[in-house]
């Protein structure tokens, strides 16, 4: 069954066209609300496909337990245009054969109202057609990625290079030094993210040593580890990612670059993340997140979501931000937004009101959708890893925008 959440769908009887249901496995059921005016016309249908499995099922199992929560926040409240939420989740399983087929589903079997998902980039250039052109449904992609998707109907929530970068390299410069390595795995998101960090090193006064890439399934880095090593490098600039990303960072380790006063930064490495290795092996690691759990003990709002995501879904899969959580959280609350401003489900209604919609309230902070550019301006943090815990070092002072299309 690939994991699918599915509220049962019936007809009310009399007035009523819709009886009780649940998200198999979730927390919480909707029951029939006296202030669902409009359930007679059936649910709305939210689609995620997100990798519930594969090498990157821990941040899609994070995607998938936000997307319930807050689906089952909207129905306890009234629902939507008075309307319940049906959510259906769909397993891409990091692999874009297996993606393309589930995504098919929710489209034409299930005809979803709005597809939400994806992690690596090379998942939603596989998705994003049959969603935008061939399904014309309305696609939000919640991860941090590279940058310049620039696609009419497709809305980005996660932080990009400009926000990864603009402010964090000058800190790693300041407190690590200006010799940079920027070792990432052989895929879209790397590349392009170094090119943009090339360049902002370069004009802070740093340079990059080298670059270089490697297959997603690479485990011995003993050959980059001794470049780093015996070319003084002061930074490593990391997008390798899992599952090689673990055993580079021990490998680093044990060559001793943290002992000897080199910095690891990576913009993706959030709470979940942290756990791949053990403590002392990334001690001192910093990244450069849209939200760390600690930022929950300063902010109300986001201790009051983190709070509800732990109650609701304990163990593993912890809500942070390199696992776009945040993305997923703060996408699905502004096309809420977009659709009551709308008054519609109408996808071309609906795109025009999220172009210039904002959230108030939300993990991290506020958030807003930056208008004509399809991405969104957000709070960012520079966090350092201590005793296998995030502290946070450094915060914009406010909304830094994408710079993008």
């Amino acid at each position: 069954m690939n994991d699918r959440r599915q509220l049962s769908r019936r007809r009310f009887l009399c007035n009523f066209a819709f009886a009780s249901a649940a998200i198999a496995a979730g927390p919480a059921s909707w029951v029939i609300r006296p202030d669902w005016a409009n359930a007679a016309e059936g649910p709305i249908r939210i689609g995620i496909a997100t990798d519930l499995t594969g090498a990157l099922g821990f941040a899609g199992n994070t995607d998938a337990n936000v997307a319930r929560m807050v689906v089952n926040e909207i129905n306890e409240t009234g629902g939507l245009l008075g309307r319940p939420i049906e959510l259906l989740i769909e397993d891409t399983a990091s692999n874009e054969s297996v993606a393309v087929g589930n995504v098919r589903k929710l489209i034409q079997r299930d005809k979803v109202d709005l597809v939400l998902g994806g992690i690596a980039s090379s998942m939603r250039n596989a998705i994003k057609d049959i969603i935008i052109s061939r399904g014309k449904t309305l696609y939000i992609y919640p991860q941090a990625y590279e940058g310049k998707e620039c696609t009419p109907n497709l809305f980005c929530t996660g932080p990009v290079p400009a926000q990864n970068c603009d402010r964090f390299i000058p800190w790693l410069i300041k407190n690590g030094g200006r010799r940079f390595a920027l070792p990432g795995s052989n895929y879209v998101w790397p590349q392009t993210i170094n090119a943009y960090a090339r360049k902002v090193i370069e004009s802070s006064g740093g340079e990059v040593v080298f670059e270089e890439y490697y297959p997603l399934d690479q485990i011995d880095f003993s050959s980059t580890v001794s470049r780093i090593t015996s070319n003084k490098v002061d930074v490593v600039f990391n997008s390798v990612i899992p599952p090689g990303v673990g055993s580079f960072f021990k490998q680093l380790y044990e060559a001793g670059f943290s002992r000897n006063g080199g910095r690891l930064g990576c913009v993706y490495y959030d709470e979940n993340t942290l756990e791949m290795n053990q403590a002392h092996e990334i001690e001192g690691l910093a990244s450069s997140l849209d939200y760390y759990r600690a930022f929950a003990v300063e902010d109300p709002v986001s201790a009051k979501i983190q709070s509800a995501y732990e109650k609701q879904f304990p163990g593993k899969f912890r809500f942070s931000a390199g696992s776009a959580a945040t993305g997923t959280y703060r996408g699905l609350k502004l096309w809420e937004a977009a659709v009551k401003e709308a008054g519609t489900l109408d996808r071309e209604a609906v795109a025009a009101a999220l172009d210039h919609a904002k959230l108030a309230e939300g993990p991290g902070g506020p958030a807003e959708m930056v208008p004509g550019k399809r991405h969104c301006r957000m709070n960012m943090y520079v966090g350092v890893a201590r005793a296998g815990q995030y502290e946070i070092v450094a915060r914009s002072a406010g909304l830094v925008d994408p710079k993008e299309c």
